[in-house]
């Protein structure tokens, strides 16, 4: 089953994506600017294969259901993450109100993830 909600937030409203697989669930919330997910998020890949791509994301583990990642601390976060504030420890909803609150960068262009820049 695949759930797709808004998420009232102070600064604005984010997007929330629940998604039932067998064995496990991911759960995301976005926001224009970047999005926050369950342990299911490999922030390591994100910095290390396709840091061009200045990707804002944030993971919390122990996450079931979309109150568990506002209310969860963030394990670990992009670097591009940290750039604009957002810190291992804080609570999703910090983090997503943070995210609210900034502009979205721009994508770059094609060449930036190589072969596949499109996918994941």
């Amino acid at each position: 089953m695949v759930e797709v909600r808004p998420i009232p937030l102070t600064g604005g409203t984010a997007i929330g994506v629940k998604v039932d697989l067998p064995k496990t669930r991911l759960v995301a919330i976005a926001t224009p600017a970047g999005y926050i997910m369950c342990g299911a998020l490999d922030v390591r890949l994100l910095d290390d294969l396709l840091g061009a791509r200045r990707i804002v994301a944030g993971r919390a583990l122990g996450v079931r259901d979309f109150d568990d990642l506002l209310d969860r601390p963030l394990e670990s976060v992009t670097h591009t993450a940290r750039a604009i504030g957002i810190q291992p420890g804080m609570k999703g909803r910090e983090a997503l109100e943070r995210l609210l609150a900034v502009e979205p960068a721009p994508a770059p262009g094609p060449a930036a993830g190589g072969a596949g820049a499109a996918a994941g």
